[in-house]
């Protein structure tokens, strides 16, 4: 398997431009496949999702589609029935001008939330559309998709013929509660819609599932996989792993780039019941504002996660006098710290990614679960303090 590839997944074309919602940059992406695609989306549980949420999830019940539009920089989210009908406009133009039927089409929008669409410019700017594709260009939808990052995210594999590509973008407001964020995946492989769905949703649970930067869940929270199968059939273990590693470093890139992160933190819990319980246990370490502060300063309080694992109060199961807490390989509970294994933790806890593992040695629990995310700094306040102006 490599972890690059020379070409894109064959079949898909793309339009990518400025249209004005915000800024100069880039703010619409359409990516399409030239056949129909088997396909699969999770979407947000936020019951303020927005009418791209909602009209995905329609479109894709068939497990069917050909293309994705993303528009950046305007989440379209609690504008009403306008909202809706803006939405729904989108689709309607792009299917016009490219002859796909809106419902085999994918929506998808970020940005401030509570204001519609500059629907005027978006109409004029998408006259002429078909006639303006060209060979996709993964690396400037990356781009396109991006609104307070700071760097695309793009990863590729290669399983013998077949391509795959994903791309993200996500830096804040990230606390995923069914996917995550902005996540579009491209492939030339020929699946089943079952085996699609099962290996997809899998994976998202895995990797995007486990992601969390500030505890807060998107209106707007989207993933979707495209396969074309024009490259032919793949072994669907070998996909599976592939899928898995590009959703990961995603994963890890979006952690990196998080707004005012200095440093990833990855916490495993081990030794629990079931991977809900490990779950659960890594994710109240990962979002606890005093680890993440602690993790920023290179402060040695380890107590923090001892107090973090301590707030699952319902996992009875839990016995503190049996848990171990390490960072790295340096144990530090239960266990009588020198001062010397101060600074060794402090060390630790400078590097660019800090490393938490905990084991609940719970005597019948073999689930663990691994979770990603990032320090808290003054930068976080900074970028959202003056977010919408």
């Amino acid at each position: 398997m490599s972890s690059t590839i020379s070409s894109t997944p064959q079949g898909f074309s793309a339009f990518i431009t400025n249209l004005g919602i915000r800024d100069t940059t880039d703010d619409f992406v359409f990516i399409k496949s030239s056949v129909p695609c088997v396909a699969d989306g999770v979407f947000t549980q936020s019951l303020f999702a927005g009418p791209s949420v909602t009209l995905s999830r329609d479109n894709l019940k068939d497990s069917q589609a050909q293309a994705i539009v993303v528009i950046s920089k305007n989440a379209n989210v609690a504008n009403g029935a306008a909202g809706i009908a803006d939405a729904q406009e989108v689709l309607q133009l792009v299917a016009t001008e490219t002859g796909i039927a809106a419902h085999n089409i994918a929506i998808a929008s970020t940005g401030v939330i509570g204001r519609r669409y500059p629907i005027e410019k978006i109409r004029t700017g998408l006259l002429g559309l078909g006639k303006k594709l060209t060979d996709a260009d993964f690396h400037a939808a990356a781009r396109g998709i991006m609104t307070t990052d700071t760097v695309p995210k793009l990863v590729t594999r290669q399983i013998g013929n077949v391509k795959l590509v994903g791309i993200a973008k996500g830096v804040g407001m990230i606390e995923p509660n069914m996917a995550t964020l902005l996540t579009f995946f491209f492939t030339d492989a020929a699946i089943s819609a079952n085996s699609l769905r099962s290996i997809f949703r899998s994976t998202i649970d895995k990797t995007f599932n486990c992601l969390s930067v500030d505890t807060d869940t998107s209106t707007s929270d989207s993933a979707v996989i495209l396969a074309n199968g024009l490259a032919g059939e793949v072994s669907e273990s070998d996909f599976t792993i592939a899928l898995q590693e590009v959703a990961q470093e995603l994963v890890l890139k979006i952690a990196r780039d998080a707004e005012g992160a200095t440093k990833v933190i990855e916490v495993t819990v081990d030794s629990a019941i079931n991977y809900a319980q490990a779950k659960k246990v890594a994710k109240a370490i990962v979002n606890s504002p005093l680890v993440k502060t602690a993790v920023y300063g290179a402060d040695p309080n380890w107590g923090r996660v001892a107090m973090a694992i301590g707030k699952c109060e319902d996992e009875q199961e839990i016995n503190p006098e049996l848990v171990v807490i390490s960072f790295d390989n340096v144990k530090v509970y239960p266990n009588s710290l020198t001062n010397e294994n101060l600074e060794q933790l402090r060390q630790i806890m400078s590097k660019d990614q800090v490393k938490i593992h905990v084991s609940l040695n719970i005597g019948v629990g073999e689930a663990s679960a691994t979770v990603w995310g990032c320090d808290l700094s003054e930068g976080y306040i900074e970028i959202n303090g003056k977010y919408s102006t």
